[in-house]
């Protein structure tokens, strides 16, 4: 693994693991999927975000032609071994720790998109477009529907989540995506955000918890060119 430093991120908190695929969950709450005026999916809706999205110095940089950015604070699995055609008893025994983490979203492109039944990839892809934690391994953490997080913006508190609320849990999520691709240690999984979702302005604070301050991150909204 030691050949991967050289291009790919290292999870923090987790040595030795680098991130390779970020894959993301939409409308995993029906709460989220309503306060948006979309349909409660039958099946996980599942895009992908690029590493070119991924930061973790703190800053989320909105284009200037991004009219409506949004955040949705979200729980973020990391898989720690190679995994295909996953059985669903043995799923969790893939993770190899938890974070948090902040989907963002130009939700004015991704309105336009979806009227042109075409894929979300502009308005999620963004760079900067996916702030993480730290992580820590799973061993050392509750059972993952226990993991509640929350984000408050500005010292105000805008988002709970409860994982036991999700309409696809992680498992189903592991098996899901593995019958599709081959999952590999230090893919990233965001398994959805709760209803509360907004709009993200320059100078936002963003502080995210996991567990009441287990773990925490805190991001700052830049305007760039």
């Amino acid at each position: 693994m030691s050949d991967l430093s050289a291009y790919l991120p290292e999870i923090p908190g987790l040595p030795g693991l680098f991130v390779r695929n970020i894959y993301a969950i939409g409308r995993n709450y029906a709460a989220h999927a309503r306060e948006l005026n979309n349909p409660i999916p039958e099946r996980p809706v599942i895009f992908t975000k690029p590493l070119a999205s991924l930061t973790l110095d703190g800053f989320i940089r909105i284009p200037s032609f991004v009219r409506e950015p949004h955040f949705e604070t979200e729980l973020v699995a990391v898989i720690g071994k190679t995994g295909k055609n996953i059985y669903r008893e043995e799923a969790l025994d893939h993770v190899a720790g938890y974070g948090i983490g902040i989907d963002v979203t130009a939700r004015d492109i991704q309105q336009e998109l979806k009227e042109s039944s075409h894929p979300w990839f502009l308005a999620k892809g963004l760079d900067t477009f996916a702030p993480v934690s730290s992580f820590l391994p799973a061993d050392v953490l509750p059972e993952f529907d226990k993991l509640t997080f929350t984000l408050d913006v500005n010292g105000e508190r805008r988002q709970n989540g409860d994982p036991s609320l999700m309409l696809f849990p992680l498992p189903e999520l592991i098996v899901r995506l593995s019958r599709y691709v081959t999952l590999q240690p230090g893919d990233l999984l965001f398994t959805g955000t709760p209803e509360g979702v907004g709009l993200l302005k320059e100078n936002d604070h963003l502080h995210a918890e996991l567990l009441s301050g287990r773990i925490v991150l805190d991001v700052r909204v830049k305007q760039s060119g």
